[in-house]
């Protein structure tokens, strides 16, 4: 199998970015009080509904490969970051610290089988792997709704 490139286009008015994902468009923006529109979640937010969208797509591949009844997931993802970073101070880390994803489970399936899923489900996704890799400290705590 070859590999797969993803492609984005953005075009940037102050802190406004739009960008196109094939004929998706996507607003990011900050809040005003730094500076934004607020026109759109902002970088980091962003980052984290990838996150959920990715752990839903390969948790939907997964549990097809499993035979798993899986209904729905209901996320809810934290970030956390030292602002002094993105501000320069050097010795910080510019990036999350710790992202903290809970994720309750609409299913008929046991406890152990959730955690199967979500054992492979991390395993797999790559906005996950990305910040593992990254040494961000992934708390993920999949529970049954």
């Amino acid at each position: 199998m070859s590999n797969v490139q993803m492609r984005v286009k953005a075009t940037a008015k102050g802190t406004k970015v739009e960008a196109t994902a094939k004929k998706h468009t996507i607003i990011i923006d900050e809040p005003k009080q730094q500076g934004g529109t607020d026109e759109g979640a902002n970088p980091l937010e962003t980052l984290l509904a990838a996150l959920a969208g990715c752990e839903n797509a390969v948790a939907n591949m997964v549990a097809s490969e499993m035979d798993f009844d899986l209904q729905a997931i209901e996320f809810e993802i934290r970030g956390e970051l030292d602002p002094r970073g993105m501000m320069g101070t050097e010795g910080v880390r510019r990036h999350f610290q710790t992202v903290t994803v809970n994720a309750q489970i609409k299913t008929s399936e046991s406890d152990d089988r959730i955690q199967e899923l979500k054992d492979k489900t991390d395993d797999r996704c790559p906005v996950f792997q990305t910040l593992y890799n990254a040494d961000v400290d992934m708390i993920t705590n999949w529970t049954k709704a």
